[in-house]
C-alpha cells in the first residue's frame, strides 16, 4: 500500500527531459567512446549546475563563520536560514524543526544517543531487516545499557516487510520504532505512516529514514505524524550532507551532547560545532532545482511546496514508466534472479530501484563488465548488510544494483537491458 497520500494527487505535466538533462554536466561523460549512463544514483545523484554554482558563489562572496558583527557573516546567517527555509518547504514542517549535519549516519547516532539518555534498562527499540544499517546500528550500540534491540522480518519472496512480525514486535516495552522509508537495495516502499500510528499506539517515538525515498516522492511529515524523519541532500541531487526533521516538542525536551557555548535553542543546539555553510547553501539550490522542475511542468503553481510537489507529481510516472520497462526486461534474462516486487500492479509499493543476480557470477562481475560499456551500476550490500544476509547472499557478493531516476531516459535503460543480456549469453 502506498504510505503517502500525496502521491494519490493529479499527475502533473510531463518532464522535459532534454532541460532536465541540460541541467547536469557531468551526464556529459563518456567512457570508451560511449555516453556514461549514470544508474549509480542510490549511492549519489549527480548535481545540477545551480548547486555547484551556489556552492562556489558563498564560498567567493560570503565565506564567514556565523554569529559576526559583519557583513559576511551576516551573509552566511542568511544562507543557512534560506537552507532551512527550503527544507522546510520539502518536508512540509517548521524551518526550526530542520537540523543539519554531516550525514545521516553521523546525525542518527547523536541522536539516538540523546534518546538513550532517557531509556532504562529492559525498553525495547525495533528496527527492520530491510534497512540500511544506518538506521539499525546507532539503536544496536544503545543495547549497551541494557535497551533490547528487536528486529522485524522481510517476507523473502519480494523483500517486503512483514507487517505481522513487526505488529508483534511492537510492545508497551517499545519505545521507538526505527524504518526506513524505501529500501536502499530493492527499492520497496514501506507503509511508514501505518506503522506510525503502530508505534504511537503504544506511546513509542516513530524515526524515519527517508534517505532513498527522497528523490523518488514527496515527503510530508505532518501527514505521517512521525517524530523524526532523515534524509541526505546528495541523494536528491544536493551536495554531501544530513538533515533531520524534528518534532518541535522533541527537540525542545531531549538533551544532545554538545559543548558549553553552544546556544541552547533549536535548533541550533543539536549542530555541533562549525557547520558546512558552503554545503548547507548547496541544499537550499537543490531544493529549488526541484522547484523549478515542477514550474515548468506546471506553471500554475504558485509556492515552493507546491512546486516541489508539482515536480513529483511528473517525476513519479516517469520513473515508474522506465522502471515498468527496465523490470521487464530483466525477466528475459536467462538465469537472471530478481529481489524486489516485480508485479506491475504492485509498482506504487516500490521506486525505481532494482537489485539482481545473474547465475553463480559475482555482482561485482557484473558492475565491472558494464562499467567498461559506460553503464554506472553498484555492487554489494549497500550497507543493508542484514538483508543480504537474511538472503543468503552476502558472502557470494550481494547485489547488482541499478538506479534510475529523473535524469535517466529510456534509452539508457535498454543500453543497460542489452548489456545484461550479453553478459548473460557468456
Amino acid at each position: 500500500m502506498t504510505s503517502t497520500p500525496i502521491l494519490q494527487q493529479k499527475t502533473g505535466g510531463a518532464i522535459d527531459t532534454a532541460w532536465v538533462r541540460a541541467q547536469f554536466p557531468s551526464l556529459q561523460l563518456r567512457v570508451n567512446g560511449q555516453p556514461a549512463v549514470f544508474f549509480d544514483g542510490p549511492a549519489g545523484t549527480q548535481m545540477p549546475q545551480q548547486v555547484t554554482r551556489a556552492i562556489q558563489d558563498y564560498l567567493l562572496h560570503n565565506n564567514s563563520n556565523t554569529c559576526g558583527a559583519f557583513l559576511t557573516s551576516r551573509k552566511s546567517d542568511e544562507a543557512i536560514a534560506a537552507a532551512r527555509s527550503a527544507m522546510a518547504d520539502f518536508f512540509h514542517c517548521e524551518a526550526d524543526e530542520i537540523v543539519f549535519g554531516q550525514n545521516m549516519t553521523t546525525i542518527t547516532f547523536a541522536l539516538a544517543r540523546a534518546i538513550g539518555r532517557d531509556l532504562r534498562e529492559g525498553d525495547e527499540i525495533v528496527v527492520t531487516t530491510l534497512d540500511h544499517d544506518a538506521n539499525v546500528a546507532p539503536w544496536r550500540a544503545l543495547e549497551e545499557k541494557g535497551v533490547v534491540v528487536r528486529e522485524a522480518d522481510i517476507r523473502e519472496a519480494d523483500c517486503t516487510l512483514d507487517l505481522e512480525d513487526l505488529k508483534k514486535k511492537i510492545t508497551a516495552k517499545t519505545r521507538l520504532v526505527a524504518v526506513g522509508y524505501a529500501s536502499n537495495a530493492v527499492g520497496t516502499i514501506n507503509p511508514v505512516a501505518e506503522i506510525t500510528k503502530m508505534a504511537h499506539a503504544v506511546g513509542a517515538l516513530m524515526f524515519i529514514d527517508a534517505v532513498h525515498y527522497a528523490p523518488h516522492g514527496p515527503i510530508d511529515v505532518k501527514a505521517l505524524d512521525c517524530d523524526f524523519l532523515i534524509c541526505s541532500p546528495y541523494k536528491f541531487f544536493g551536495p554531501h550532507m544530513g538533515t533531520l526533521y524534528g518534532k518541535r516538542e522533541h527537540l525542545e525536551r531531549l538533551r544532545p551532547y554538545k559543548v558549553r557555548p553552544a546556544s541552547d535553542q533549536i535548533p541550533d543546539r543539536w549542530e555541533t560545532g562549525t557547520q558546512l555553510h558552503e554545503l548547507i547553501t548547496g541544499i537550499n539550490a537543490a531544493v529549488d532545482y526541484l522547484a523549478s522542475l515542477g514550474r515548468s511542468c506546471d506553471a500554475s503553481v504558485s509556492t515552493r511546496r507546491e512546486a516541489l510537489l508539482a515536480a513529483y507529481a511528473a517525476t513519479v510516472p516517469y520513473e515508474r514508466a522506465l522502471v515498468t520497462r527496465l523490470i521487464a526486461g530483466l525477466l528475459e534474462i536467462p538465469k537472471l534472479k530478481f529481489f524486489g516486487i516485480s508485479d506491475p500492479t504492485r509498482f506504487s509499493e516500490r521506486c525505481s530501484t532494482v537489485s539482481i543476480r545473474i547465475g553463480d557470477h559475482n555482482p561485482t562481475a557484473i558492475a565491472t563488465f558494464l562499467g567498461e560499456r559506460g553503464i554506472f551500476t553498484w555492487d554489494g550490500c549497500f550497507y543493508a548488510l542484514n538483508l543480504t544476509e537474511r538472503l543468503g547472499i552476502q558472502e557470494s557478493g550481494g547485489l547488482l544494483r541499478i538506479g534510475l531516476v529523473h535524469y535517466n531516459t529510456m534509452d539508457e535503460v535498454e543500453r543497460v537491458l542489452a548489456a545484461l543480456n550479453e553478459f548473460a549469453r557468456k
